[in-house]
C-alpha cells in the first residue's frame, strides 16, 4: 500500500538502514536552510501542534509491520520538516517502542526546540538524537540556517549541552559547510569549544551532495572540510552519508528477489515517497527499498514522463527528487 507518513528504508552512514517517520506532513519547520534537500520551507514557525496526529503515523507503521518487510536498523523520525515541532512526539516514540519492542528509535533535528525543557524532557526516550549546528556566529547562522523570529544559536548550544547531561543514549553531532555561508575560521573555533563542552558520541562535519535550496548554496573545497574534521575530531565519512553509495548491506540477487515479489504494484509509491523527503541515486533507492534497479529506473522514467522528477547532477551522481507540490 502506499503511505503517507511512512518512507524508506533509506541508507545511513550514521546509523545504517533506517525506515522514516514524517511527523508533520508537509514542509513545517523552525528554519528554512539555504542547502534543505526537501525544499524551502512552506511554514517557518517555531510553535509546536498536532501537525500529523500519532494515532496516523501508528497506524501507518503497524501496516507496514504486518506487510512483512525486512525490518530496518533504526526508526528515524525526520521527514518534511522539524519533527519535534509535533506535540505528539513522547507519545509517537511510545508507540513505535511497543510495535516494535527492540528497535532503536532515533530523531533527526535541527535542535532549536530544544530551548525548551519539555522538548528535551521527551526526547530523553530516544536512543539516538542527530542535532545539526552549523554555526555559533550569528550572522552565519541567519544567513545558512534562515531561522524563525528569535532563534539563538547559543541559547541553542546551552540547551544542547544540559540535554547531553541527562541523556543515557547516544548523540551524533553533524555540521554541514556551506562555502561562503560558515566556513570561517571563527566559526571554526566556537564549534570546537563547543562540540568539546558537548562530548557528543558523533561528530559529522559534512557538506553538500545533494540539490538544496538555493543554486548559490555550494559545497567547501575537501581542503576546508579535511581542516575542519581534523579539527573537530570528526568522523571519516566523506559526506553526510559516506559516499553516495555506501554503507548500504550487500544483497544477492536471489535476495532481493525473494525480498521483493509480490510488492512491485507498490514500488511507485514507495519510490515517490522516498524521494520526496530526500533526494538519492537510483542505486541508493534499489539498495534501500531492496527494489531491482531495473525496476527503479523504470518508476524514475514513469515520473520523468509526468513532469514531476526532479534530476540534478552533483559530480558523478545523478540524484532525483520528487518535491511534495508536485505531487498527484
Amino acid at each position: 500500500m502506499g503511505y503517507r507518513y511512512v518512507f524508506g528504508p533509506v541508507f545511513s552512514g550514521r546509523i545504517g538502514r533506517s525506515l522514516g517517520l514524517d511527523l508533520l506532513g508537509r514542509r513545517v519547520c523552525s528554519m528554512d536552510c539555504v542547502y534543505c534537500e526537501v525544499g524551502q520551507t512552506d511554514l517557518l514557525t517555531a510553535e509546536r501542534d498536532i501537525y500529523v496526529p500519532a494515532a496516523d503515523i501508528l497506524d501507518e507503521l503497524d501496516k507496514w509491520k504486518h506487510e512483512g518487510h525486512e525490518l530496518p536498523d533504526v526508526i528515524t523520525l525526520g521527514g518534511l520538516g522539524e519533527p519535534t515541532l509535533n506535540v505528539e512526539l513522547p507519545e509517537i516514540i511510545r508507540g513505535i517502542k511497543k510495535l516494535f519492542p527492540s528497535m532503536p528509535v532515533a530523531v533527526l533535528t535541527n535542535a532549536t526546540t530544544m530551548t525548551d525543557p519539555e522538548v528535551r524532557k521527551e526526547l530523553l526516550e530516544a536512543d539516538f538524537v542527530l542535532p545539526s549546528m552549523d554555526s555559533l556566529v550569528a550572522s552565519e547562522f541567519r544567513a545558512i540556517n534562515r531561522p524563525s523570529k528569535g532563534t539563538d544559536p547559543t541559547e541553542i548550544a546551552k540547551a544542547l549541552i544540559e540535554f547531553r547531561k541527562e541523556f543515557s543514549g547516544k548523540i551524533f553531532l553533524e555540521v554541514l559547510l556551506s562555502r561562503g555561508y560558515n566556513d570561517s575560521d571563527e566559526n571554526l573555533f566556537l564549534m570546537k569549544d563547543f562540540s568539546t563542552e558537548l562530548a557528543p558520541d558523533r561528530i559529522d562535519v559534512v557538506t553538500l551532495s545533494r540539490p538544496g535550496t538555493l543554486e548559490k548554496a555550494g559545497p567547501v573545497d575537501s581542503e576546508t572540510i579535511g581542516r575542519w574534521k581534523k579539527v573537530l575530531d570528526a568522523a571519516p565519512c566523506k559526506d553526510r552519508d559516506c559516499g553516495p553509495d555506501t554503507g548500504a548491506k550487500k544483497r544477492s540477487g536471489a535476495d532481493v528477489t525473494a525480498h521483493v515479489q509480490g510488492e512491485h504494484s507498490h514500488a511507485f509509491d514507495r519510490i515517490q515517497a522516498s524521494i520526496m523527503r530526500r533526494p538519492q541515486t537510483a542505486q541508493q533507492l534499489s539498495g534501500a527499498l531492496a527494489i531491482p534497479l531495473e525496476r527503479v529506473e523504470q518508476v524514475l522514467d514513469e515520473l520523468e514522463k509526468s513532469g514531476k522528477l526532479h534530476v540534478r547532477q552533483t559530480g558523478n551522481d545523478i540524484y532525483y527528487d520528487c518535491r511534495l507540490d508536485e505531487e498527484s
